[in-house]
């Protein structure tokens, strides 16, 4: 079945290495990608919003996206991502936080 990706992005770059990792996995999916809100990706798969970083205020895992994309392309249905990996500097700051505090 024919996947369509489209992406509404504020920074190219991290858009160009989804859509190149997606079209070397899939690669009759469609992917498109436009420069949208500022702080924005926002992935819709087969017209579906899947993910979004206004909402969760981060970036979805690689893997995540995979799978959405796996299972439109079984034709199963595909649900709303809504994790996201730690903040770079949370993440720092915790472990900062536990080795002071063991």
């Amino acid at each position: 079945m024919g996947v369509q990706v489209k992406v509404e992005y504020w920074y190219g770059p991290r858009y160009q290495e989804l859509a190149r990792v997606v079209t070397a996995e899939f690669t009759e999916a469609e992917v498109s990608g436009f420069v949208g809100r500022q702080g924005s990706f926002e992935i819709e798969i087969n017209g579906q919003v899947v993910f979004s970083k206004l909402e969760t205020s981060g970036f979805p895992y690689e893997d995540d996206i995979m799978d959405a994309i796996q299972k439109a392309h079984d034709g199963k249905p595909v649900e709303k991502i809504t994790k996201e990996p730690p903040h770079p500097i949370l993440f720092e700051s915790l472990i900062a936080w536990q080795t002071v505090t063991a």
